[in-house]
């Protein structure tokens, strides 16, 4: 996604390419560095939804921070609220995230945390657009205003959330997302499932491979049509291969048990031969000793 919005910017730029399912290797992007001096942004995902890695970042930020003139910018729509992320501390220039994923509202928020090494480099800028302006962002908060139409519905809705988060207390919720992820991810082992990421798994959803002879969309519609459950398939050459099931933001114990009851069943139903329970009871040991 970042090569293609580059492309369509103008901007040059050199992809780090590996396998759908692999985290990229830090030292890559150190030896890309080395390799092209004139690099001036490393864009990143800190958690991949199409394949359910999370990515080194503190690791990545590591790298980028020595550099003066470049900086690191990193997606963490799927991250912020579920695993920790310190801009500060580990240097990440610029990081985005939505409302839509584990912040629990609908789209049309957008955050920003911008470090003082990407503002010195922004007011350098040439920037010619018009919406998604930094520059012309920062003149209008400091009048404590916005620049353009502001989401007031969703900016109410935000408020209640950051009450909880802050009730809940950080630590505690990233506690909750590994808790539950780690029971997911058990829970389909134990049903006889593979996970699709080769390391690295993000605590922001799972996503698993589908068997031999069973189709990952049925898979997923099935859950949705039979159960409720609202899952997603696999995206490009993944179709049909893999499903994905999320546990950011509002979940508890339940709904990562009724989630694998769920799976179990339509994959029963699929003809495939699983345990009823086996994924269920292991998900049960694991957060029965939370």
């Amino acid at each position: 996604r970042w090569g293609k919005l580059c492309k369509t910017f103008g901007v040059n730029g050199t992809e780090i390419k590996v396998e759908w399912g692999e985290a990229v290797d830090p030292q890559a992007v150190a030896d890309a560095l080395k390799k092209d001096p004139a690099i001036k942004a490393v864009y990143i995902q800190a958690s991949e939804t199409s394949t359910g890695v999370a990515h080194d970042t503190r690791a990545i930020a590591e790298i980028v921070r020595s550099r003066e003139e470049t900086i690191l910018v990193v997606d963490a729509i799927t991250a912020l609220g579920v695993f920790d992320l310190k801009t500060d501390e580990w240097g990440i220039d610029v990081l985005v995230a939505g409302s839509q994923k584990a912040m629990m509202l609908p789209p049309g928020l957008a955050f920003a945390s911008v470090s003082d090494k990407a503002w010195r480099l922004a007011d350098k800028a040439k920037n010619t657009a018009f919406y998604f302006n930094f520059k012309k962002e920062r003149e209008a908060q400091q009048k404590n205003q916005t620049a353009y139409t502001a989401g007031v519905s969703l900016m109410i809705g935000l408020q209640e959330v950051l009450k909880m988060l802050k009730a809940e207390g950080l630590g505690n919720v990233f506690a909750r997302h590994a808790r539950m992820a780690h029971a997911m991810r058990e829970g389909m082992k134990a049903a006889g499932l593979s996970l699709f990421p080769k390391q690295s798994p993000s605590d922001a959803l799972t996503v698993v491979s589908a068997p031999a002879g069973v189709d990952g969309q049925a898979v997923y519609k099935n859950l949705r049509e039979q159960y409720g459950i609202t899952a997603a398939g696999g995206q490009d050459h993944l179709k049909g291969k893999i499903f994905r099931i999320s546990h950011m933001g509002y979940m508890d114990t339940f709904d990562v048990i009724q989630a694998l009851a769920a799976t179990e069943m339509v994959l029963k139903g699929l003809g495939h031969p699983v345990k009823l329970g086996s994924g269920v009871g292991k998900a049960e040991e694991l957060l029965l000793a939370k």
